[in-house]
């Protein structure tokens, strides 16, 4: 399939509202028209600027689209790609579309249009900028909601920076030339200063000299061959729950794009995760989304170890940089208890071969990933294990008084209510049921062991023994705790493992692509457990649907496979892109459609799932769910690739088999023509005596019977359908089917003593007749070919073995067994066996025979004949007689 060239996007860039992108960009485009160039304006916000609206003048300018909630006009997509000019002006690149559009963001209606082909020049100021949002609202204290991906600027062929001095733009602001009157002290007073103007100018120009540099240095690598990455740097970015994390993760981008270095960005989901408020979940995946927007590649680890687990991934993934927010530090006994002792110390301990860089945190009372604090967590209670500790620790209590009864010391009543700490954490859930085991310790001991005893009054020398006890309670139950949050945490990452195992194994031995289908389908239901379409991919074009609801394997309701559905399909095999429910594209689908690519980017299948409206993705479904499309992708990528290695493999042996037998034909067919010519010139041309025209006139018509023999031949080889034959088959008796073939034996037979015998009168074969009649005729003429004059051949039918047998046997030389199997191989003229004249066969005969016969589910062999000959057996299915059929009726 012929693919459309990308079309080329030029974005006009400046660093406030005012500076002029819109006018430059509708100068630039009327110049460009000059040429001869079709261009439309496909949606233009001219801010009531006459100078602006002037430029319109005589363009060609696509109507808006009403859509609802929008005060003016929408950008129509549909009419600009039916429309097809070869630039298109689509103004404000950060733009939000009104809601029920294709796409939520005007930056994807952008990358359809450069699909499809269309040029596109483009406007953007600096502050919307993705990677630069945190710098810029520190500058200017706003937070601009409407940004856009790195990635969009990335892929630009060309950035123009619109300048101003800030002077000008702010008298441009106060004579009503930038927004309405009025508006301009509104605007003014927020953003438009004097110091803010300056700093986002500095910002643009920076932003603008860095792309030039990848310019440049893309072109450089291109010329040498070289790559634009630099393999040595690769850099991580650790996420976790808080809002700051955004900043943090925007600065590993802007340092990725400097170094020309891959990026990763990794959270670590640790066993509390489930304690998580559904804020703190929400704004993880706000996080990953943004690190995904930025062009990380996502990662989902699980451990209790936080620090450990970024170090031992940045080993084994080469990573030279690791970019992590600053932490909170815990104080005292909290900063112990919680294991986040020194955060960033631990990581550099870990690791000191790895540049850290430590982002400062502008929002330092916001919660951690990791440390031990409540704020933000679902306090959760259950009733089982506060029980169970209750039990523990009576058991324990109980316990103690037995040894105190037996004349034990009191201390061995401490260790038992330390071993119930222990016990508790080991069998609880969550910290705070080994604290209150912990605390509850020392209340029993204080209660029954201590006098006066059942009172909790204790005398002051006892206080240390309180604090040391509570201390080993504490540090054993955190201890346990901590090890059981380990144990979770390796649990979950050999699920995964054995999930992605299991599924990887299972694609491997899927042979036909319904299998690889269907496993991928049961796999993908395994790990989401949401109803699955699987949409098969083959020229660009939807090929099959298939569906899988449940482990009853139910289809899918069709309500998700109508026409609209498979219209979010098809866009997505053309855009290569996620679209769909929870997505910017699409998102009045029903359905969360995601396209299956291999190593060259091309869509193998689109993967559809039908997701809940309120329950969001865990992370570890979207992470399992990520790995898994990439086996399939290799699945499917293998099976093409296999499929087209047959084919290309299928049609050069149709060409071989072509070359051979035309060259076979010129060859063979030559001798018996010129004959023939020979012997018919002579006749006409000259009055031989009778014996010798008898001579002649039998010469002709031996070569015409060749002649017509090869002809039966090629007819029956033009009904190979591929490599295979159709065989017509029905019930005959094979009785019936030997006297046809003997019918048509070659004259030569009867030089030689032909006959035949049939062990049962009624034996019946599932047979095409004639294609069978082809088989014997081929091998009794080949034994009379073979054979000296005078030689015996006998065709025999009997049954053996649930089939039937039919053997044309001779007496002649015999084959050698250096030559059983390659008689059989198509054009094969017999080796060293000598034929009883001089004309040479084409080596079709046997090929067809054994081809004939493997199509009726038989097979074909050579064997030694006793004392001397050949034996030519094939085998048959053999047909049932009913006992009210009548062969001999005429119906």
């Amino acid at each position: 399939m012929k693919r459309e060239a990308r079309g080329e996007l030029k974005i006009f860039f400046g660093y406030a509202a005012g500076a002029g992108k819109t006018y430059a960009m509708l100068e630039e485009a009327r110049a460009v028209a000059k040429s001869g160039v079709d261009v439309v304006v496909g949606v233009i916000d001219p801010h009531t600027r006459p100078e602006t609206m002037a430029l319109l003048e005589g363009m060609e300018v696509l109507p808006p689209l009403k859509a609802e909630g929008a005060a003016s006009g929408e950008f129509d997509l549909d009419a600009a790609l039916k429309r097809k000019p070869e630039l298109i002006l689509v103004d404000e690149l950060a733009h939000t579309n009104a809601r029920g559009l294709r796409h939520t963001k005007r930056y994807s209606d952008i990358e359809e249009l450069l699909n499809a082909g269309i040029h596109v020049f483009t406007t953007v100021n600096v502050q919307h900028v993705e990677s630069l949002n945190d710098l810029v609202a520190s500058i200017t204290q706003v937070i601009v909601e409407e940004r856009v991906p790195d990635s969009i600027f990335d892929r630009a062929e060309q950035l123009e920076l619109v300048d101003i001095e800030p002077e000008e733009l702010l008298q441009r602001l106060k004579d009503g030339n930038v927004y309405k009157a009025g508006q301009a002290e509104r605007e003014l007073a927020p953003f438009f200063t004097p110091d803010n103007l300056v700093a986002l100018r500095e910002i643009s120009l920076r932003y603008t000299a860095d792309q030039v540099n990848q310019e440049l240095e893309t072109i450089k690598n291109s010329r040498t061959g070289g790559s634009r990455y630099q393999l040595n740097e690769h850099i991580l970015v650790c996420v976790g729950p808080s809002p700051s994390s955004k900043k943090v993760i925007r600065t590993a981008a802007r340092m990725a794009s400097a170094f020309h270095g891959r990026f990763t960005a990794m959270y670590v989901e640790t066993p509390d995760f489930e304690t998580f408020s559904d804020e703190m979940k929400k704004q993880i995946h706000e996080n990953l989304h943004l690190a995904e927007i930025l062009g990380a590649k996502l990662t989902t680890t699980y451990s209790d170890d936080i620090p450990y687990q970024i170090v031992e991934f940045a080993r084994v993934s080469g990573i030279s940089k690791i970019v992590i927010g600053r932490q909170k530090q815990a104080k005292g006994l909290k900063r112990f208890f919680s294991g986040n002792a020194g955060f960033i110390d631990r990581i550099l301990s870990l690791a000191p071969d790895l540049e850290v860089f430590v982002i400062p945190d502008e929002e330092p009372d916001l919660r951690r990933e990791g440390l031990l604090s409540w704020r933000g967590r679902k306090l959760s209670f259950s009733m089982k294990d506060f029980c169970k500790t209750v039990l523990i620790m009576a058991a324990a209590a109980a316990a103690g008084l037995l040894f105190q009864y037996m004349g034990m010391r009191d201390a061995n009543a401490v260790t038992i209510l330390i071993l119930g700490v222990l016990v508790t954490a080991n069998q609880t859930n969550g910290r705070i049921y080994g604290v209150m085991a912990s605390l509850a310790g020392v209340l029993l001991f204080n209660f029954f062991f201590i006098s006066p005893r059942f009172t909790l009054y204790a005398n002051a020398e006892y206080a240390v023994t309180f604090l040391v006890m509570l201390a080993a309670a504490l540090i054993t139950s955190t201890l346990t705790s901590r090890a059981h949050s380990q144990a979770s945490a390796s649990a979950l990452n050999v699920y995964r493992t054995d999930i992605l195992l299991d599924a990887g194994s299972r694609l491997q031995h899927a042979e036909s692509l319904d299998e690889i289908v269907i496993e991928s389908e049961r796999q993908i239901y395994k790990i989401m457990k949401k109803p699955v379409l699987f949409y098969t991919v083959e020229k660009g074009e939807i090929a099959n649907i298939y569906s899988y609801d449940s482990q009853q394997e139910r289809p899918v309701n069709e309500l998700y496979m109508t026409g609209e559905e498979q219209a979010v399909v098809k866009w997505v095999i053309r855009n290569k892109k996620k679209a769909g429910k929870r997505t910017d594209t699409l998102p009045g689908a029903k359905a969360y459609y995601i396209p299956v690519k291999d190593g060259h980017n091309e869509v193998l299948a689109v993967v559809g799932l039908v997701l809940d409206d309120s329950v969001p993705l865990e992370d570890m479904e979207r992470s399992l769910l990520s790995a898994l499309l990439g086996q399939i992708a290799f699945a499917l990528e293998n099976y093409y690739s296999e499929r087209k290695k047959r084919e290309t493999e299928v049609e050069a042996e149709r060409e071989r088999f072509r070359a051979n037998l035309l060259r076979s034909i010129s060859h063979d067919l030559r001798t018996p023509l010129t004959s023939i010519s020979g012997s018919a010139s002579s006749l006409l041309s000259t009055d031989f005596a009778p014996e010798t025209r008898k001579k002649l006139t039998q010469g002709i018509y031996e070569d015409s019977i060749w002649l017509i023999e090869l002809v039966e031949n090629l007819l029956a080889i033009s009904r190979f359908d591929g490599d295979k034959i159709e065989a017509r088959k029905e019930p005959q008796l094979l009785e019936e089917v030997i006297e046809e073939a003997m019918n048509h034996m070659t004259r030569k037979s009867i030089e030689h003593i032909v006959s035949s015998e049939v062990e049962d009168p009624l034996l019946m074969a599932e047979v095409d007749v004639t294609l069978i009649v082809q088989v014997l005729v081929n091998l009794i003429n080949n034994a009379v070919e073979y054979t000296p004059k005078g030689s015996k051949i006998q065709i025999r039918a009997f049954s053996e073995n649930g089939q039937a047998v039919v053997q044309v046997a001779d007496d002649g030389n015999g084959v050698p067994d250096s030559e059983k199997e390659a008689v059989f191989q198509m054009f094969y003229t017999g080796g060293s066996r000598e034929k009883s004249d001089s004309r040479r066969g084409m080596g079709l005969g046997l090929a067809l025979c054994k081809s004939i016969v493997e199509a009726h589910g038989g097979r074909i062999c050579i064997k030694d004949n006793v004392p001397r000959g050949a034996i030519f057996e094939f085998t048959l299915p053999l047909a049932e007689v009913k006992n009210y059929e009548n062969f001999n009726s005429n119906r």
